[in-house]
């Protein structure tokens, strides 16, 4: 295929995308307070303005990258930006609590179609010798996305821009939207989908219930105290997955065309268990949030301020990925597991050494180091998942890439979550600790999946 003389125009687009996923999936926390005053709502329904967007870009993302393959990247990236711009508008307009909350699914589902068509881009326009230097900068979208959320919500609320308050955290999507659709009209390639077989409706079904069964539960049952329907939901997912993986295993024998192939599943096994333990181990970073401001008396701008360090290291982690990871493939991803349980086994150790003298300044090598870690891993795991993948099949993989992405980013908040709230009464500093402990045992694991992980096969050796 030949090369599209605006890709790397194109890269600038797209990738601000993924960063605008981030960011609003995390901006609205810091806003949360202020607009329960204006609004008047009940706990439950302020719960829902951050579960309604995580839910529905979850449950849209494999559904979304499959629609890419049908009917190409271009098209399914301008609709889904059109979508959650559109939605963004709603949001910000909103005058009820209900109208929010319907505003944040769509918000979710529009990011749902949009972000994993930027991994398919990427892996249909850049050849081998370019491509690690455009995953470098997807890779950093995430963890730079998650940081500056809390960061970017408090400054806009504070702010108060035009007296819009709270709503500029969601009307400032509206420049950014228009120029993202404006930029991807006039530089990504309008290629065809590679698919012409209809969706399999029965396999949407399962794959929908299923990753909501896990979804949900993770996304309210901590803040809910974890009843009985959470834990039954939760249960309920094993055989759903498993409805899902027969269904897709039959209709590939027949010929059809499965939402995720079980050889691309397969193929994504092993470096997609190490990437939802390193996105589970991070997750972390919630309670240390909660520690420096309920804790410590930290402003969400000093606490958000305090882990902005960690973007050097995420922007080195990934230049060293981009590196040294195609040469040392396994090795290299170790290594940066081992780095970031190293920032975080350094933060467990301050947080009860210090007490309430702890601060940004004694954080700041342990931050950097986990930026750095998370950088470069996550930078190797994604270029790991889509080596060898067939064009037909990226916007699959992408979806499937992402999902992980969020489902380990969800059970890390409800995991470190429920163990902070549990040892809450023992203080902030024991509470955080064990929170971080746990965390730390979660990369143990990465690691050790790490050592087991068999390397990426192309597809079109490991078919048959």
């Amino acid at each position: 295929m030949e090369k599209h003389a605006l890709r790397w125009w194109a890269l600038a687009v797209v990738v601000p995308a993924v960063l605008v996923d981030m960011i609003d999936n995390q901006i609205v926390a810091v806003a949360l307070p202020t607009i329960q005053r204006e609004l008047g709502t009940g706990e439950s329904a302020l719960q829902w303005i951050s579960a309604g967007y995580a839910l529905g870009f979850a449950l849209t993302l494999i559904t979304g990258g499959r629609l890419g393959d049908r009917h190409g990247t271009k098209k399914l990236f301008v609709t889904g930006m059109f979508v959650f711009t559109a939605a963004s508008l709603a949001a910000g307009l909103a005058g009820h609590v209900g109208v929010l909350v319907a505003a944040r699914v769509v918000q979710g589902v529009g990011s749902g179609l949009m972000v994993p068509q930027v991994l398919s881009f990427i892996h249909a326009e850049f050849d081998e010798r370019e491509r690690p230097k455009a995953m470098t900068w997807y890779a950093a979208a995430f963890p730079v996305g998650g940081l500056a959320g809390p960061l970017l919500g408090g400054a806009l609320t504070e702010a108060d821009l035009f007296g819009t308050g709270w709503r500029a955290i969601f009307l400032v999507n509206l420049p950014i939207g228009v120029l993202a659709l404006l930029g991807s009209l006039g530089t990504m390639p309008d290629r065809p989908g590679f698919s012409r077989h209809r969706m399999d409706p029965a396999g949407l079904a399962l794959l929908t219930a299923a990753l909501f069964a896990v979804f949900f539960p993770l996304v309210q049952g901590r803040e809910l105290g974890w009843p009985a329907w959470s834990i039954a939901l939760l249960v309920a997912a094993v055989p759903l997955f498993g409805g899902f993986a027969l269904h897709q295993r039959r209709q590939f024998r027949r010929g059809g065309e499965p939402l995720v192939p079980p050889d691309l599943l397969r193929h994504l096994a092993g470096s997609q268990a190490v990437l939802l333990c390193v996105n589970t181990g991070v997750g972390v970073f919630f309670v240390l949030t909660l520690h420096l401001q309920l804790g410590l008396g930290f402003s969400p701008w000093e606490a958000a301020l305090t882990f902005a360090p960690s973007t050097l290291g995420i922007v080195a982690g990934n230049v060293l990925s981009m590196r040294l990871a195609p040469r040392f493939g396994r090795a290299f991803t170790a290594a940066a597991v081992t780095v970031l349980l190293a920032g975080l086994a350094a933060i467990a150790v301050l947080v009860p050494w210090l007490g309430p003298a702890l601060s940004g300044w004694a954080l700041l090598v342990p931050v950097i180091a986990v930026g750095l870690g998370m950088g470069a891993v996550l930078n190797a795991l994604f270029a790991a998942a889509m080596s060898g993948i067939r064009p037909e099949q990226a916007g699959a993989a992408s979806g499937v890439v992402n999902t992980t992405v969020q489902l380990g980013t969800a059970t890390g908040i409800a995991l470190a979550g429920t163990v902070f709230f549990t040892r809450l009464d023992h203080g902030y500093a024991s509470a955080t600790t064990g929170a971080l402990t746990v965390s730390a045992g979660v990369l143990v694991l990465a690691l050790a999946l790490t050592a087991v992980r068999q390397p990426s096969v192309p597809q079109s050796q490991a078919v048959g």
